[in-house]
């Protein structure tokens, strides 16, 4: 069974920073893209950044320069590390996986809460 972790995610103040993970089990993510994804209430899902299986990252202009995603392969992870929060950053964030960087995704993780606080 494929299961995607994602944990990190709490309450910062606006400038803060803040460092998801994602963790694969039943599925060795560097055979795959793995996006990040958030969805703040009453809005819809958004793709954040997305790392393709050969290293192409694609990132929404929202957080350019201040979200940078990375592998760990040893430990079968992805992280996002987020930089100079803002309140608009606050959201539910899901990492996702499939062949390639796409919205919808095959698999999905539960969901980890960030909220930015002013």
């Amino acid at each position: 069974e494929v299961q995607l972790v994602e944990s990190g995610g709490g309450l910062v103040q606006a400038g803060g920073s803040l460092r998801l993970s994602c963790a694969g089990s039943g599925i060795t993510l560097d055979k795959y893209a793995i996006g990040w994804f958030r969805q703040a209430p009453g809005k819809e899902r958004e793709g954040v950044q997305c790392i393709e299986s050969d290293g192409g990252i694609g990132t929404a202009d929202s957080v350019k320069g201040r979200f940078t995603v990375t592998r760990e392969n040893a430990k079968n992870t992805v992280y996002l590390q987020m930089n100079d929060l803002k309140p608009a950053d606050t959201a539910v964030y899901y990492c996702a996986a499939d062949r390639r960087c796409v919205n919808d995704a095959r698999y999905w993780g539960q969901g980890t809460q960030v909220t930015v606080s002013s």
